[in-house]
């Protein structure tokens, strides 16, 4: 299979750094939202992204220009017929998903891939509002995507042998980065981990163990984390990481993914993170910490 044109599926801070990587990488790209209105703010992001990175000198105004580009806005889902992999990351909510894929099949012939980003939900049950089960495949990016060389490919219980190949030469040889691969398990591999880890530095802050710098200290500077674990799900987006545990203690039935009382007061309070503003710290309107 021949990857030349990509879609991408939802406009958030996943969608935009997919589109923004794939379009950096060479890719057509055909960024959906669901009205005009988003579709601009998406790639107004995108390009802001790209002169924060003119600022440091890491891209010229015509690299800047070219990628820009690549990426063509699309509110129409029929559009993607002529993409040859479609990537859906919209909000992680089963039922909308599952309202996209069987759209998708509709108007994607029978080889096209459909992917989801989706970092915890069913591929099995996503396949199951499909006539073709065995093209839809998990590919899981971790955020920031520009940064992180990982990519989880995750295999539903009807995904066939071919398309997970070509998922992975897509990863690899494409996009240039490391795919592993990953049986369908709530949470899969890296999600499952991290909101445990989270999950346990915030019940240490709730025991009055350590403030929320000295305990993101501990693991950023003793065991050379890019961030720590506070600030981790800040930027993650603390309802997101609430989701993931919900799901797995649902899914799993073990007190250790039960939520955090703290991190349930904070979503609650709208302090989602870096996209509010305030989570654990506090950060500005580009996302750093102030």
């Amino acid at each position: 299979m021949y990857f030349k044109k990509i879609g991408v599926i939802g406009g958030g801070t996943m969608g935009q750094g997919i589109a923004e990587m794939l379009a950096t990488r060479g890719l057509d790209v055909l960024l959906v939202e669901k009205t005009p209105e988003k579709l601009d703010y998406s790639y107004s992001m995108i390009e802001l992204s790209l002169d924060k990175q003119l600022e440091k000198w890491a891209i010229t105004q015509a690299e800047k220009k070219l990628i820009l580009g690549r990426i063509h806005k699309v509110v129409h889902l029929a559009e993607l017929g002529t993409c040859d992999m479609v990537i859906e990351t919209i909000s992680e909510d089963l039922d909308a998903k599952r309202v996209v894929f069987s759209q998708l099949d509709q108007v994607c012939p029978s080889h096209i891939i459909l992917a989801s980003n989706t970092s915890s939900l069913s591929l099995t049950e996503l396949a199951s509002s499909t006539m073709y089960p065995e093209r839809v495949i998990g590919m899981h990016f971790i955020h920031p995507v520009s940064k992180v060389d990982l990519v989880e490919i995750i295999r539903g219980l009807k995904t066939s042998d071919t398309t997970f190949t070509e998922t992975k030469r897509f990863v690899e040889e494409v996009v240039h980065k490391k795919g592993i691969m990953v049986y369908e398990s709530p949470g899969f591999v890296s999600s499952r981990m991290i909101c445990l880890m989270i999950n346990e530095a915030l019940h240490i802050l709730q025991e009055g163990v350590a403030s929320p710098e000295d305990i993101d200290d501990a693991m950023r500077i003793g065991y050379q984390f890019q961030y720590g674990p506070l600030e981790m799900a800040d930027r993650f987006g603390l309802d997101s990481v609430l989701a993931a545990l919900e799901r797995m203690f649902r899914e799993f039935g073990e007190l250790k993914y039960r939520p955090s009382i703290v991190l349930k007061k904070m979503v609650r309070a709208g302090h989602l993170g870096v996209k509010t503003g305030e989570g654990f710290f506090k950060y500005d309107k580009d996302g750093d910490r102030v």
